[in-house]
C-alpha cells in the first residue's frame, strides 16, 4: 500500500521541476494546500445532500403549498399522475440549485474582486507553487468540491434524465479539475474557472423555475439572458482568459510538467463540453423561434410535458390509455400543463 501511495504522489508528476512536497509543508509563516484538506469534502458533501433534502421537503414544500402545487395535493387526488410528481421534484431541484449557485457565485465575486489575479492572470503563476493558501480560497474550494460531489451522488437518486451520461462526465471532470488544481496549488486560476462557470448556472436554474411556474415571458427573458451569457463566457471568455493563461502564460512563467498536461487536458475537455452545450442552446432557440406564433418571439418553447427530461422508459410506463388521450389535448391553444402547445424535442440544458 505504501508503494502504491508513493507512486501516486510522485513529485515528478504533481510538481514542477526542483520542487518537492517538503517544500510545500505548512509552516508558521505560510500555509499551503494539502491533499488531506480535501477529505473534509466527503462528509460535507453528505451534509449538503441532507440539507438539500430538508430544503426540498420543508422549505420548498411550504412555498409550493402557497402556490397550490404541494406534493400532498398530488398524492391525495386519485387521478394524479407521475408526471405531476416529477414536475414538483424538478421544481424542488431547480430551487435548491438556484439557491446554492446564487450564494457561491456572489461569494466568488466578492472574494475575487479583491485579488490581483482577477485583473492580471499572470499573477496566477508568479512565485508558483509557493503561493500561500488563504482562508477564502480554502473555503471556496471545499464548498465547491462538496457541492459537486453531492451532485454526483444525487445523479443516482434523482429523476433519471436523458443527459445522465454527459452530466456525469461533466461532474467527474469538474471534480478532477478541482482536486488537481488544489493539490498542485493552481488554486488561483481554479477560483477563476469556478466563478466563471457559476455565473450562467444561476440564470438557467432561474429560467427553469419560471418555466415550471408557467411564467412564460419571464422564462423566455431569463433563457435569452442565459444563452447570451453562456455562449459569451464559455466560448469567448473561457478560452481567451482561462485557456490562454493556463496554456501560454503558465508555460512562459513556470513551464510544463506532467500534471500540467493533465490539468490542461481536463480544461480542454471542458471546452468541448461547452461547445456541445452551446450547440444545443442555439438549436433550442432556433427551433423555438421557427415554431413560435407569428409576431411573437418565443425563444424557449421547451415547456413540454415535464417528462421530456426523463428517460423514455418512464414515458412508456406512464402513457395513458387511448381512451384518455383525447382529453389531454389542448384547449384554446393551451394544454393541461398550462403551456403554449409549441413543443420541441430539446430539453432544458442542465447545470454546467
Amino acid at each position: 500500500m505504501a508503494g502504491i501511495l508513493a507512486w501516486f504522489w510522485n513529485e515528478r508528476f504533481w510538481l514542477p521541476h526542483n520542487v518537492t512536497w517538503a517544500d510545500l509543508k505548512n509552516t508558521d509563516e505560510a500555509t499551503f494546500p494539502q491533499a488531506e484538506d480535501l477529505y473534509l469534502a466527503c462528509p460535507l458533501a453528505f451534509c449538503i445532500f441532507m440539507i438539500r433534502l430538508v430544503f426540498e421537503r420543508w422549505v420548498l414544500n411550504f412555498s409550493t403549498k402557497r402556490l397550490k402545487i404541494s406534493l400532498c395535493k398530488f398524492l391525495i387526488k386519485k387521478e394524479a399522475k407521475r408526471s405531476e410528481i416529477f414536475h414538483l421534484q424538478l421544481t424542488w431541484i431547480c430551487r435548491w440549485r438556484f439557491t446554492f449557485y446564487l450564494y457561491i457565485f456572489t461569494y466568488g465575486v466578492r472574494f475575487l474582486k479583491k485579488t490581483p489575479w482577477l485583473w492580471n492572470t499572470k499573477e496566477c503563476w508568479y512565485n508558483y507553487p509557493y503561493q500561500p493558501l488563504t482562508v477564502d480560497i480554502h473555503y471556496y474550494y471545499i464548498l465547491e468540491l462538496s457541492f459537486y460531489l453531492s451532485l454526483l451522488f444525487s445523479r443516482f437518486t434523482d429523476i433519471r434524465r436523458k443527459d445522465f451520461l454527459i452530466m456525469f462526465l461533466h461532474h467527474v471532470a469538474a471534480i478532477s479539475l478541482i482536486v488537481f488544481s488544489y493539490v498542485n496549488n493552481m488554486a488561483r486560476v481554479g477560483t477563476l474557472v469556478m466563478c466563471l462557470h457559476d455565473a450562467a448556472d444561476v440564470l438557467i436554474e432561474a429560467a427553469k423555475m419560471a418555466n415550471y411556474a408557467k411564467c412564460q415571458i419571464l422564462c423566455n427573458l431569463l433563457f435569452a439572458m442565459f444563452a447570451i451569457l453562456f455562449i459569451t463566457s464559455r466560448l469567448g471568455v473561457y478560452p481567451i482568459w482561462i485557456l490562454n493563461t493556463t496554456l501560454f502564460e503558465s508555460w512562459e512563467i513556470v513551464g510544463p510538467y506532467p500534471s500540467w498536461w493533465v490539468f490542461n487536458l481536463l480544461l480542454v475537455l471542458l471546452q468541448l463540453l461547452h461547445s456541445f452545450w452551446s450547440y444545443l442552446i442555439v438549436k433550442t432557440a432556433c427551433r423555438a423561434i421557427s415554431k413560435g406564433k407569428v409576431g411573437k418571439w418565443n425563444p424557449l418553447h421547451v415547456s413540454k410535458d415535464d417528462r421530456s427530461d426523463i428517460e423514455s422508459s418512464s414515458d412508456e410506463d406512464d402513457s395513458p390509455p387511448p381512451s384518455q388521450k383525447h382529453h389531454s389535448s389542448t384547449t384554446n391553444g393551451t394544454n393541461k400543463n398550462g403551456t403554449n402547445g409549441y413543443l420541441t424535442g430539446v430539453p432544458y440544458p442542465d447545470e454546467h
